[in-house]
């Protein structure tokens, strides 16, 4: 979860002024949270409560609770830079889905990844936290394949194992390096066009802060990259004390709650 918010307050600054180097600095003036950040908390804070009042295989009671945190969230904090549709679903207190393939569904699914006890039931929460908003193919199978990645990264899977997964079970291509992508890759929102990149961009990184560099370096929609990145990162490496606590560091009163609540659940 604190490798998402790193991820997206380390590329805030770069999303429309993309820097294809990774040399740069980790935090700037203009670095902040954004809505990936916001919604990661909004999916922590449903996780966690359908943890803990026995439902988290309660398909409905799951989604309801999703629904309501996104949209207590996202109200909490309007300016984070929603999409517009996105945007317009949480101000309307909208309970369908839109048909989204955006990245939205895999930005903020890392939660997921922490509290399902198998991969049946990652993939599921992840499922199941897509298609509130992001119920187009494309969208779930992002987020699928974003917690599929943080759970085999968190219960032991080499890179190797981790990329054959992906592979076989989502059909990404994953047989491309950071260098041959940075000089052609563009600005792109969907889950197709993004997600790949930032499982490369972990599957090059040589610690947290190395995957997190490669994603910003990348383009395109770069906080969003560098937080699916970062949250895969953190399962595999760990994020060094610093980092965390530059993390912490953005929290208000009720992030702390649901960093406390989520990190009692996850354990």
């Amino acid at each position: 979860m604190l490798g998402a918010m790193l991820g997206d307050i380390i590329g805030s600054p770069y999303e429309r002024y993309n820097h294809k180097s990774k040399e740069f600095k980790l935090f700037r003036m203009r670095s902040r949270c954004t809505d990936d950040s916001i919604m990661t908390f909004a999916v922590a804070e449903a996780l966690v409560s359908a943890k803990e009042g026995g439902c988290l295989e309660d398909e409905t009671a799951v989604k309801d609770l999703l629904i309501d945190a996104m949209h207590k969230w996202g109200n909490k904090y309007p300016h984070a830079g929603y999409g517009g549709r996105f945007n317009a679903w949480l101000q309307s207190r909208e309970r369908e889905p839109y048909n989204s393939w955006g990245n939205g569904s895999a930005m903020r699914v890392s939660p997921a990844g922490w509290l399902g006890e198998d991969m049946e039931a990652v993939r599921r929460l992840a499922r199941w936290s897509a298609e509130v908003t992001h119920n187009h193919p494309e969208g779930v199978k992002g987020a699928e394949a974003v917690a599929a990645a943080i759970y085999l990264a968190r219960t032991g899977s080499t890179k190797e194992e981790i990329k054959a997964y992906i592979e076989t079970e989502f059909g990404y291509d994953l047989d491309r390096t950071c260098d041959e992508i940075r000089p052609v890759y563009t600005f792109d929102v969907s889950c197709q066009g993004s997600v790949p990149e930032s499982i490369i961009a972990f599957l090059d990184g040589e610690d947290f802060e190395d995957t997190v560099r490669n994603a910003v370096s990348i383009g395109g929609d770069s906080d969003t990259i560098a937080a699916m990145a970062g949250s895969i990162a953190e399962a595999f490496f760990g994020i060094p004390g610093w980092l965390e606590q530059k993390a912490i560091d953005y929290f208000d009163n009720e992030m702390s709650v649901v960093y406390k609540r989520f990190q009692w659940a996850k354990e």
